[in-house]
């Protein structure tokens, strides 16, 4: 190697550690999403349009459902309506258990997502949740979930049960970005997560949610 060319490898090496540095750390970091779910148990009333709104968007079979609203009644008597799917945990307990590598979640942006092509429908993964969110979807013979409707938010929409709500029950965004509405919204709020004793992490907070509700 001559003398010349050395000269030109330690340039342009001295080039990109320049340019790396001049990123600062915290720009980097930000690169990466983190999605999340904001959800308002005190503006939801039941009225299923979430559910409905999912449905028609994923074409989810019926007698399964990606998303749903369960109905608990306090010890005082009140009626409340709590919408439960899948949290996209930050330590997900489905990745692990299955055989094929078809659950996984993604570093990017942190969603837990099902690759149709390698899933067997063996329903570990169904089994390992601790939140009842997947179930086997009988027409396409995989296991299904909620994805957070990933082909809408990367065309700038939100998701279809978010966009539906009547009442503002949910706000979604990238809990990375301190600007995003959900950022903000946990940020201001006191919030509860479910089972987080199971060590998931999950992704979705809750604002007033009843001890019913997180058995």
């Amino acid at each position: 190697m001559s003398l010349q060319t050395t000269r030109r490898e330690v340039l342009k090496a001295a080039t990109v550690a320049a340019i790396t540095l001049a990123v600062p750390i915290s720009a980097q970091k930000a690169e990466r999403r983190r999605w999340a779910m904001y959800i308002d148990v005190s503006k939801c009333y039941g009225c299923y349009a979430c559910m409905v709104a999912c449905a028609a968007e994923n074409n989810v079979p019926v007698g399964v459902f990606r998303t749903w609203i369960e109905r608990h009644v306090t010890k005082g008597g009140t009626v409340i309506f709590v919408p439960k799917q899948c949290n996209h945990c930050e330590n997900a307990p489905c990745v692990k258990p299955c055989p094929t590598g078809a659950t996984y979640k993604r570093v990017e942006d942190g969603l837990v997502l099902v690759n149709d092509e390698l899933c067997i429908g063996c329903g570990a993964c169904i089994q390992a949740c601790p939140y009842g969110a997947r179930f086997f979807n009988p027409v396409k013979g995989v296991v299904d979930k909620c994805t957070f409707c990933e082909h809408r938010i990367y065309q700038g929409k939100l998701p279809a049960c978010v966009e539906t709500c009547p009442t503002g029950a949910r706000v979604f965004g990238d809990l990375n970005d301190p600007e995003s509405p959900v950022s903000k919204i946990i940020k201001a709020n006191p919030t509860q997560r479910l089972k987080i004793h199971t060590g998931a992490e999950p992704m979705i907070f809750y604002k007033d949610l009843p001890s019913e509700a997180n058995l």
